[in-house]
């Protein structure tokens, strides 16, 4: 029997750089969705501050 020539799939190791850049796509994804996160909760709390120093709202209930 002569040798068979069988092709085979070569398999590679990780790539660096492609990983470090989808590493750095993902990173920067989620630190924009937890900076908006913070400026929503900013935004309430402002308002929130600027209605209650208007007298538009209160925070004692009142007794009736």
């Amino acid at each position: 029997m002569a040798g068979h020539k069988i092709a085979h799939a070569t398999l590679k190791g990780p790539s660096v750089v492609k990983e470090l850049c989808i590493g750095a796509v993902l990173a920067v994804a989620a630190g924009s969705l937890w900076k908006m996160h913070h400026w929503n909760e900013q935004r309430r709390v402002r308002s929130f501050y600027d209605l209650l120093e208007k007298g538009e709202i209160g925070v004692v209930a009142t007794e009736e």
